[in-house]
């Protein structure tokens, strides 16, 4: 007898079975033996054995069925559940698939961890951007454009002080920091190309250049692509091309940058101004100009 009482090997197997039987919850199966839930789910989990008490009562209700457990039971408080339910087969589990190119993984883990750099480091753009600012570049961005909220700036500095430097270090900035989304670059028509070669290169943004011509091929202002823009003032000035920018469906740019402002008094910009008023929406306004 005393080696029919012992607990056997499969004893985890078996009390599952038996609720599986008789109907029962763990919450259940332990009210009626006299233990707590968490000695059923213990059992049921092999983190513990039960008494010999307690496996007794479960070889007897195994031969006699639940009435061996408790006279007082009620059948009303029987929860029924299905046999597949409580299966001794172990279940199935997804597969983890392990066969994609790590070199994929470790991208995609770097580009979520770099989403965060700005966090750790505040001065973040100089270290993803291909450039060695100067003390009066840094100044500029970090301890005066940073700071303001709604930017209306002005950058005077003499030729060749780096403002497109500047500039891009600001934009690669907010960008990073998700303070910014769309960028609207009006410089004169012949800089046009060493802004975007300035963009790419340096700071790693994807900057398009819309010219007169791309007009007829809807508004260039509206969509996923017109996030990152450079428009010349001569074509934005253009009444087609700025009655577009002025349209309801284009998002406002949260920031837009003139280049050579100097220049734009001219008599010939004389839409210049309609230009600027409309920017004036905007969140951040960099204006650049040269003595």
């Amino acid at each position: 007898m005393a080696l029919k009482n012992r607990v056997s090997l499969d004893y985890p197997t078996r009390i599952r079975q038996l609720r599986a039987k008789l109907g029962l919850t763990q919450i259940r199966l332990a009210e009626l033996i006299g233990v707590s839930f968490a000695s059923v789910n213990r059992w049921e989990n092999r983190q513990s054995r039960p008494s010999t008490l307690a496996w007794q009562r479960i070889l007897r209700a195994e031969e006699l069925g639940i009435e061996a457990l408790s006279d007082g039971y009620s059948e009303q408080l029987m929860v029924r559940e299905t046999d597949r339910t409580y299966s001794p087969q172990p279940e199935s589990i997804t597969d983890i698939d392990f066969t994609t190119d790590p070199e994929i993984v470790r991208v995609v883990a770097e580009g979520e961890r770099l989403t965060y750099g700005h966090l750790f480091n505040p001065a973040f753009a100089t270290e993803i951007s291909l450039i060695d600012p100067l003390p009066h570049q840094r100044i500029a961005v970090y301890e005066q454009m940073l700071k303001q909220p709604r930017l209306r700036f002005l950058l005077a500095d003499d030729a060749g002080a780096g403002k497109t430097i500047m500039t891009g270090l600001y934009i690669r900035e907010m960008l990073a920091r998700r303070l910014i989304h769309r960028v609207l670059i009006i410089p004169p028509a012949g800089l046009i190309g060493n802004w975007e070669r300035e963009m790419r290169l340096l700071f790693s943004l994807p900057f398009r250049v819309v010219v007169g011509s791309d007009e007829r091929l809807g508004n260039l202002f509206v969509g996923p692509d017109s996030d990152l823009l450079i428009v010349s003032i001569d074509t934005l000035a253009g009444e087609r091309m700025f009655s577009r920018l002025q349209e309801f469906a284009v998002t406002p740019y949260d920031l837009v940058i003139f280049d050579e402002a100097h220049k734009t008094g001219w008599p010939r910009y004389s839409q210049e101004s309609r230009v600027k008023i409309h920017a004036g929406s905007s969140t951040g306004v960099v204006t650049i100009f040269s003595y």
